[in-house]
């Protein structure tokens, strides 16, 4: 996953810890923050390929987050994540343009499974973009 940043958006500090140091032993480029405000901030800042978003948050949630980024920066792929199973959530999630959806507790090879799928679906985007500026410059 050479290449591939990662934003980890979770309002519970230990379980973000804990994901980010494991993500980190598996030399994934990662960072995290607590809510959605700090995640729309750190995305202007500095751009990430795919953000795992919690669905529950105080203050903006996971399906307000995730339509903020799609608008702002709509390649990014976004993963969920929710430890409240929700049918309509994941449903409304996924109509907003979520990637994808996981349940915690989280399975760490599951994850890194969604994250390479994700980072490749940008990349595929990302090239077609180039391709068509090229086509268009000639």
């Amino acid at each position: 996953m050479e290449g591939m940043k990662v934003l980890f958006v979770d309002d519970e500090v230990e379980f973000l810890d804990t994901l980010l140091k494991r993500m980190r032993k598996r030399h994934v480029d990662v960072t995290g923050v607590n809510n959605g405000e700090q995640a729309l901030a750190a995305l202007a800042q500095n751009p990430v390929d795919v953000v795992v978003l919690d669905v529950r948050m105080p203050g903006m949630d996971g399906i307000q987050v995730l339509g903020e980024i799609k608008k702002k920066w709509p390649l990014i792929e976004v993963i969920m994540l929710t430890g409240h199973a929700s049918l309509e959530v994941a449903k409304e999630g996924m109509e907003s343009g979520a990637f994808d959806y996981l349940m915690k507790p989280i399975n760490i090879d599951e994850l890194l499974y969604k994250l390479q799928d994700a980072f490749q679906k940008k990349s595929i985007h990302e090239k077609k973009i180039k391709n068509i500026e090229e086509v268009i410059r000639t």
